[in-house]
């Protein structure tokens, strides 16, 4: 047994140690620095958005006192990824895990580097879900929750598996309670639309809406039980120039049923700016469609 026991030890010791040339302390904000994944040999660097408070002079450094500037790429603050762009010719991006294939009761090591040293910690995967929205309206491509204690400066840091390949990018800033890890799909695509375009691109309706549940006599024809009541038209929004008026019910867009909210920020990717989209509406208890060219939205 104690055989045993020390074989998995010197295991995890090595995880840790052919890790660590993948972790970079990323000193982004006042107070303590946070972590952050080597993504490419060419300096690309993914940390979590929110311990990036500092758009310039931001640094990143190793296992030792010296440290170099990095610059901020982009940020998509709905699914809390930056990328940075640094010179160190030290990174070693760590291998990808197959994301499909982990399961409940996988052993995973949380990496981090706020201090010079790699620190670690040791757990579970707890929950593994399917395609999950956040908060923000960020789509994350598989939800992620493990045991691992995110000790401070952890957020940024990776979830590597026990063959030491890169789960994700551990955050404890998508939901209130614990932590996430934002799986390797959702940073490679982020990462992808960031360098094209400097930002995740999202589509914009330009409307306030409020979930309603519709009357029995249209419901039922419809096969839906609930619409979006438009209560507000932005000035010069795609909206406003397709004709939306308040009072509106918003039940589908793009032949998708529009519910609820996150229905319709689903119906809102960045791969449908600049698109004529037919908008399915009830409008005096009468169905109706609209034409709506989406724009991008800039904020």
């Amino acid at each position: 047994m104690a055989a045993n026991l020390r074989e998995i030890s010197n295991e995890l010791v090595s995880l840790v140690e052919r890790g660590g040339a993948g972790i970079v302390r990323v000193e982004a904000r006042r107070r303590y620095p946070a972590s952050g994944i080597a993504w490419s040999q060419e300096g690309l660097i993914v940390t979590a958005h929110h311990v990036v408070e500092q758009e310039e002079n931001i640094r990143v450094g190793f296992d030792k006192k010296e440290t170099v500037s990095a610059v901020l790429v982009g940020r998509d603050p709905t699914t809390d990824l930056a990328v940075l762009r640094s010179d160190a010719a030290k990174v070693t991006p760590l291998p990808k895990a197959e994301v499909s294939g982990v399961k409940v009761g996988s052993i995973v090591l949380g990496l981090g580097r706020p201090e010079r040293s790699v620190m670690a910690s040791f757990g579970i995967l707890n929950a593994v879900g399917a395609e999950w929205r956040t908060p923000t309206g960020g789509t994350i491509d598989r939800f992620l929750q493990s045991s691992i204690v995110m000790m401070p400066g952890f957020s940024g840091g990776p979830l590597v598996d026990a063959e030491g390949r890169l789960i994700g990018l551990n955050t404890s800033a998508l939901i209130r309670e614990g932590s996430l890890t934002v799986p390797v799909e959702t940073i490679d695509r982020v990462v992808k639309a960031i360098l094209e375009h400097g930002r995740v691109r999202r589509a914009y309706l330009g409307v306030g809406t409020q979930p309603v549940r519709l009357p029995e006599t249209l419901w039922k024809p419809l096969g839906q039980e609930t619409g979006l009541l438009v209560v507000s038209v932005e000035p010069g929004s795609p909206a406003e120039a397709a004709g939306l008026m308040l009072g509106d019910v918003i039940i589908q867009v793009d032949g998708n049923p529009i519910r609820f909210m996150d229905d319709l920020i689903a119906a809102l990717a960045g791969d449908q700016v600049g698109r004529t989209a037919p908008v399915g509406i009830l409008r005096g208890g009468e169905k109706a469609e609209k034409s709506v060219t989406l724009a991008e939205r800039k904020a």
